[in-house]
């Protein structure tokens, strides 16, 4: 029940005023708290949300961390539970988010079991972004910052920069401690160099190193672009094979065969050009669920079409890499999942640019190999040890920065038993 005018003009001392101003002074009182009100609501809200977010996988084996960081126990516990049916995306986000954390910093960030501040910023740049995207007034920068979104979004940069350059600074310092060959040999002894390491210690043809500003674009743009485009790739790969079980127990022969004989069942480097298979499923993955849809380029050269039309210098055009990718003149009967499309015979005769998941030309994803190898030794080890079968609600394909699905992309995961087989 709420208060009486009389009783709440007593509380605020305007008994002397006549009741015109008083009512207007109880007015904005009311105006004020229900905005404070409003504004703590909303607060509260955003941190469930990432609260939700952050449901994460225990602490990983020391001997594997980054098998541990797939989430297997965490997957085989909520199976266990009876949970079966998994939003297969957010977990896989998470883990993206973790290995691109140990890969960058040669930090341990165990995201997927508390929130941090970088992380949390990281989530949330990703959204504001994709929201600015869709509102054309919010795309001057002048009405943006202005904006509480705008506001938010320079407060995430603001402590993601901080953060990167902090590791920056701390990492030039031992580097200036000990010298680039005492450094290198250190990292010899264990410690793995990390993608900071081999920025601070690269030079260009005239012996010039990178300055701290160059360092930190590149990692943000490797951490920012890195983790939810291959967190895309890997869920509707799991997608694909779930509607394709054929090719998802041929992946996982062809896995056991691989690692059979090794102890503890861990992928190595050497490891990953010995699944063609698994590849080729991959690759047509992509190939029917880009994770990005989109990419923007600007003309150097006037560009002459197949029917003499031209495109003016300094054009800006969208290539639609999903378009391309759905093109029937450009694959025969688009919307079927086959991956012998990309046997070693077919991909012959195939054009350089039908396929561009990563883009093409000089400013390609500077990430792609990186990303391929994660994307199989995640599918390789979850496919080792869980079934995956397709949800009862089909999912529907979302176009956001990345390629989403509407309501998540649900599987049911069945764990496997050590040692089982699946007949082909």
């Amino acid at each position: 029940m709420l208060p009486g005018s009389k009783w709440l003009s007593h509380q605020l001392g305007l008994e002397g005023l006549s009741p015109a101003v008083s009512s207007g002074i109880i007015l904005c009182f009311w105006a004020l708290s229900t905005w404070i009100l409003a504004q703590v609501s909303s607060s509260v809200y955003r941190y469930y949300t990432i609260c939700q977010y952050f449901r994460c996988f225990p602490q990983p084996p020391l001997q594997n961390w980054f098998v541990g960081h797939l989430g297997m126990a965490k997957w085989r516990h909520l199976c266990a539970e009876g949970s079966t049916y998994l939003d297969v995306f957010d977990h896989i986000s998470l883990m993206t988010l973790d290995s691109l954390q140990k890969c960058i910093f040669s930090h341990d960030s165990n995201c997927q079991e508390k929130p941090s501040p970088y992380i949390s910023s990281i989530l949330e740049l990703s959204v504001l972004i994709t929201k600015r995207f869709n509102r054309f007034l919010q795309h001057w920068d002048s009405l943006y910052f202005l904006t509480e979104e705008g506001r938010l979004f320079s407060e995430a940069c603001r402590l993601v920069h901080d953060s990167t350059n902090n590791v920056i600074q701390a990492r030039k310092k031992v580097l200036a401690e000990q010298g680039p060959e005492a450094f290198l040999k250190n990292k010899g002894k264990g410690k793995t160099m990390d993608f900071i390491d081999v920025l601070l210690l690269a030079k260009d043809e005239n012996g010039k190193s990178l300055s701290d500003k160059e360092i930190q674009e590149e990692a943000n743009t490797f951490m920012f672009e890195g983790h939810d485009t291959t967190a895309s790739g890997i869920s509707w790969a799991l997608y694909n094979l779930a509607h394709h079980q054929e090719h998802q127990d041929r992946c996982h022969q062809e896995i056991q065969e691989l690692l059979r004989g090794h102890q503890p069942e861990e992928i190595e480097w050497d490891d990953l050009s010995q699944m063609p298979f698994l590849t080729m499923c991959i690759k047509e993955s992509m190939r029917l669920h880009p994770p990005v849809t989109i990419v923007v380029r600007k003309c150097t050269k006037d560009i002459q079409l197949p029917d003499s039309r031209i495109i003016p210098k300094g054009s800006v055009c969208l290539i639609h890499i999903f378009g391309t990718h759905h093109n029937p003149a450009v694959w025969p009967n688009p919307e079927v999942y086959d991956p012998y499309r990309f046997d070693a015979q077919n991909t012959q005769k195939m054009s350089p640019l039908a396929f561009m998941p990563f883009s093409a030309g000089p400013r390609n994803c500077i990430g792609q190999n990186f990303a391929m190898s994660e994307m199989k030794v995640v599918l390789a080890l979850t496919l080792l040890r869980f079934h995956v079968l397709p949800h009862e609600k089909p999912a529907q394909r979302k176009a956001d920065l990345i390629l989403r699905a509407e309501d998540g992309l649900w599987r049911k995961v069945e764990p496997l038993q050590e040692g089982s087989q699946r007949s082909i």
